[in-house]
């Protein structure tokens, strides 16, 4: 039996403008999930790409505008949005504070194919 505590766990920096900390991953022992937080600067966010699993971003605090290949929303805190896998999406923090983001792959390794690329990118693989 495994605990995760998530105060143990160090932010990083992911991109300029956003933090992520990783919860659950193949890192410390998942075999079919990625979970993590992302603290948004406003403005900020996720350009668009691909996962090829399916993912769920839920919106703890903030509000940010999400997309799903041409359609956009703006989801609040205590929203979620499921991404079917394999759609181009992204987000943006589209409020004037923080946005605090859970997200939740179906993959223990985060991989991402950026708009344009490719090749993914993976983070988060087991040694």
């Amino acid at each position: 039996m495994k605990i995760i505590t998530p105060e143990d766990m160090l932010p990083e920096a992911w991109r300029l403008g956003v933090e992520t900390r990783m919860l659950v991953s193949a890192v410390n022992g998942a075999t079919q999930l990625c979970i993590f937080e992302q603290w948004v600067a406003p403005g900020v966010g996720a350009p668009t790409h691909t996962h090829p699993v399916e993912e769920v971003l839920t919106v703890r605090q903030g509000e940010a505008e999400m997309w799903i290949d041409a359609q956009r929303v703006i989801v609040s805190a205590g929203q979620s949005l499921i991404v079917p896998a394999g759609r181009m999406h992204g987000f943006r923090n589209s409020g004037k504070a923080t946005l605090h983001l859970h997200a939740v792959l179906a993959s223990p390794i985060f991989e991402a194919t950026p708009e344009g690329a490719t090749e993914p990118v993976r983070r988060w693989v087991s040694v």
